[in-house]
């Protein structure tokens, strides 16, 4: 009874540890998705942070983007840029896919197969992004800002642990 109770118990543990994220963009069906990824964009004063998440999808794929206002009338909109560790640029095209809920907002932007295929051997470098809305006295910050695929904003000198996310393996994963 006992080695039933321990062996279930490690397979509902590891059941849980790999389950997947999935990413549903206004009602559509849910599509495989990396976890959420915590971009450092230190121009970004509000939260000095922006959210990542990309899907994989029938025609390529999604990146979300997901970022902390101060009002609800700013949005991520314009173009988005995905600059890759080997240098190659994405250029993502604004097709108005955007929410806004609790404080944040959202916007959506899709990948080609080509462009996919580049996120799956090469990690994402930074990512360059537009904040539009109205800029007010202790209204909320808008410009042209860059997040920066790293984990902290600190690390010493002896940290030799890698300081960025993986995002070519776990896109590749998918």
């Amino acid at each position: 009874m006992n080695v039933k109770l321990s062996f279930f118990s490690f397979l509902l543990i590891s059941f849980f540890a790999n389950a997947q994220q999935n990413l549903s963009v206004k009602g559509s069906k849910p599509f495989p998705a990396t976890e959420t990824y915590t971009f450092i964009c230190e121009k970004y004063a509000f939260t000095g942070e922006i959210n990542v998440q990309i899907a994989k999808t029938d025609k390529g794929g999604i990146l979300k983007l997901t970022i902390a206002t101060a009002n609800d009338k700013a949005r991520i909109a314009g173009g988005v840029y995905v600059d890759l560790a080997n240098a190659d640029v994405i250029a993502c095209t604004d097709k108005n896919m955007k929410e806004t809920e609790e404080g944040k907002t959202t916007s959506y932007y899709y990948f080609t197969p080509a462009e996919f295929l580049k996120l799956k051997k090469t990690d994402i470098k930074a990512i360059r992004f537009i904040i539009t809305g109205n800029s007010n006295t202790f209204g909320n910050q808008t410009g042209y800002f860059t997040a920066i695929n790293k984990k902290n904003y600190f690390s010493t000198a002896y940290d030799q642990s890698k300081k960025s996310f993986d995002t070519a393996t776990a896109i590749s994963q998918l």
